[in-house]
């Protein structure tokens, strides 16, 4: 049972309990699809949807905070005179860039605080 503040009635099966690692956008939309009263279709647009607005939204500039998951941010990454390319070990510069980072919330911090820790 997922167990997000208004939230606790949806099981998601399939998800979590996969034996792979890698859970893929196709993966989400199924386990929703299999807990909503809705066609797989409008799953997918409501997905799609979201991921784009979010895309939207950091290149705006702007915070999105999803309270209880987490928070995305742009954060600004300092330029080089002098870098590598690891492939070929060509010199370059770079640029001055903003990247996309992710701050966990309260919650999914609490989620994840007592996950067995593989060896």
């Amino acid at each position: 049972m997922l167990s997000i503040k208004g939230v606790n009635h949806l099981k998601l099966t399939g998800v979590y309990e996969m034996s792979s690692k890698k859970v893929t956008k196709f993966d989400l939309v199924e386990s929703v699809y299999n807990n909503v009263n809705c066609e797989k279709k409008t799953v997918q647009s409501v997905v799609d949807a979201l991921l784009v607005q979010i895309k939207e939204s950091l290149k705006g500039g702007s915070t999105i905070e999803l309270r209880g998951f987490g928070t995305f941010e742009l954060r600004l990454r300092k330029g080089r005179e002098k870098a590598r390319n690891p492939k070929n070990g060509a010199q370059l510069s770079v640029k001055p860039h903003y990247v996309a980072a992710f701050r966990s919330g309260q919650d999914l911090k609490a989620a994840l605080w007592n996950l067995p820790v593989e060896k």
